[in-house]
């Protein structure tokens, strides 16, 4: 609230060639308290008012008025707003409890829909650490779009066809052995892909092999299809037990297969456009005004490829739920991929095509590298979830034995662990898989949000707070950088959304928790004088990380 009245009294006093928006843009959080609570900057004002910044400070601030402001200083080029601390309290408090589960909620996504293709592992290959981004990310996205007020959709896009299938019918068949895929068939497939991949180095026509049981696979030879189907039916289940421990569900889950019987319509709707050219014996549409490589549409030997099934399936989507966004949840190397979409279906004279937006994130690496299940370098999602389980467990024993629920707690602190350690990162920067990191118990962590929600859930009990008659009049000053954090939860909603970006969450969060423990170390609560006021600003508090953790896809144990 504070921003958007200083901003739009300060656009007011520069006149109509400054917009509220912009001027909302310059202003910044002081880092030292001394500087005030909020700062806005003249120096871009000097070159066109063709004064000083000093002075254009000097000159805005004598206009600058509002209850809310207790304090306007000028210091060099800068305008520090020092807001009533009793003022902002109070109505942070009472905007609160007015409705707690709609504090931070916005509408300007009501009455839209947003499409979300995420996590979207490959059959047939373990659930691997790699797979984690999409998934995590995708459902935190779908969480603060819901917050939004947007209706979601979230598609797990199941990897199952392709060229690597070819390869995965060949492979089995040269080296599968029956009885070790009936025990274990996710690793008997990945060994025997893995093997696949490395004999090719040593003989080429490997590959060719693959590309002729793919064709069969999609001539619908019997044996191919009767394997196929097999694969894809224990990755399914294996996948299952993995989303269930993260507590992740999906509206729609579909494999790139379903798309098979309605591409001719997309292939014959680009000739019909005369978009397809041919280009050695492969279609294509050309890409040349874009400055992009042509997009492959089939190949010389009339295989689909996945540009094939991505136009058909977003073209499929948009006449099934009319999106508003339709988001791509996928690592940046496939950027020029969804480039290419974007423009063939813009040269299709689809209007809606710019709603298609790739959500690009960095690499999940080991030791400084990708990981690969064709090199066989990868760590298995499902064991890090159990790894992260069972170190939650050990602690949990040893710092309160007694505990019930405890292995319950351990699943919530450890899968939290591993949920954040991703999602605490900007999405665009590679995370370095660390099972050490991730199951730090202190510092940036969810066993440390976890922990800090569950101190709250300790302290209301003690001072028998009723939620239902709080008391806003906070007059301790300590709480103050407290108040001023969770008052920012509506802001960082807002932009994490827009911004495709969870980790500005997972960073308040922890700005929250840290204030908190702060604020608690210095302050005695329960039988203070202004006991009833400082239980009504934890239980904001409470409320705050309870909510936040939530729409990271984290569960907060009451207890631990």
């Amino acid at each position: 609230m504070e921003k958007q009245i200083l901003a739009l009294q300060i656009a007011h006093i520069l006149g109509e060639n400054y917009q509220r928006d912009w001027v909302k843009q310059q202003i910044e959080t002081p880092k030292q308290p001394n500087h005030g609570d909020l700062a806005f900057p003249c120096f871009p004002l000097a070159k066109t008012l063709k004064k000083s910044p000093h002075l254009i400070a000097e000159e805005i601030s004598s206009h600058l008025k509002h209850p809310i402001f207790k304090e306007v200083q000028t210091v060099g080029g800068y305008i520090n707003i020092f807001l009533d601390q009793k003022f902002v309290a109070e109505h942070t408090l009472k905007q609160f409890y007015q409705d707690p589960e709609a504090y931070g909620a916005h509408e300007f996504g009501k009455g839209k829909t947003v499409v979300l293709d995420m996590s979207a592992p490959n059959i047939a290959k373990p659930f691997s650490m790699g797979h984690l981004r999409s998934t995590v990310i995708g459902n935190a996205l779908a969480n603060l779009a819901q917050k939004c007020g947007y209706e979601t959709v979230k598609i797990n896009y199941i990897g199952d066809y392709g060229t690597q299938f070819g390869k995965l019918l060949a492979a089995y068949l040269k080296w599968g052995e029956e009885e070790s895929l009936k025990q274990n068939p996710i690793k008997e497939l990945t060994r025997v892909y893995v093997k696949f991949h490395h004999a090719s180095k040593e003989d080429p026509s490997l590959i060719e092999e693959g590309r002729e049981w793919f064709k069969k696979l999609e001539n619908n030879d019997e044996e191919a299809v009767t394997l196929w189907k097999w694969f894809k039916a224990v990755s399914l289940e294996e996948f299952e037990k993995i989303y269930k421990l993260l507590g992740i569900t999906f509206d729609l889950v579909r494999g790139e297969a379903y798309y098979n019987d309605k591409m001719d319509g997309t292939i014959d709707m680009l000739q019909e456009k005369e978009l397809l050219e041919k280009s050695d014996g492969a279609q294509v549409v050309r890409l040349d005004e874009e400055e992009l490589p042509p997009c492959l549409i089939r190949k010389s030997n009339g295989t689909t490829i996945y540009a094939t099934r991505d136009l058909t399936a977003a073209i499929d989507r948009k006449q099934t739920y009319d999106f508003d966004e339709a988001l791509y949840v996928v690592g940046h190397e496939q950027t020029l991929h969804f480039q290419q979409i974007k423009h063939v279906l813009k040269k299709a004279e689809f209007s809606w095509a710019d709603q298609l937006k790739h959500i690009s994130f960095g690499m999940m690496l080991q030791d400084g590298k990708k990981m690969s299940t064709r090199q066989g370098k990868t760590v298995l999602l499902e064991q890090a979830l159990q790894e992260a389980i069972s170190q939650a467990a050990k602690n949990i024993k040893e710092k309160n034995p007694d505990l019930k629920n405890a292995q319950k707690v351990a699943e919530q602190v450890g899968v939290g662990a591993v949920i954040f350690h991703d999602l605490k990162h900007d999405r665009r920067n590679d995370v370095e898989f660390s099972l050490e990191d991730m199951l730090t118990f202190e510092g940036h962590t969810a066993p440390y949000l976890q922990y800090t929600y569950a101190r709250t859930i300790s302290l209301l009990e003690k001072g028998n707070f009723d939620h239902k008659h709080p008391v806003t009049d906070v007059q301790a000053e300590a709480a103050w950088p407290l108040i001023k954090t969770i008052r920012l939860f509506p802001e960082v909603i807002e932009k994490a959304y827009q911004e495709y970006d969870p980790s500005k969450l997972a960073r308040h969060l922890l700005d929250v928790a840290r204030h908190f423990n702060k604020f608690y170390a210095h302050t005695k609560v329960v039988g203070s004088e202004e006991e009833q006021a400082l239980l009504s600003l934890i239980y904001a508090v409470n409320y705050q990380l309870k909510d936040g953790l939530s729409i990271l896809g984290i569960q907060a144990p009451e207890n631990m």
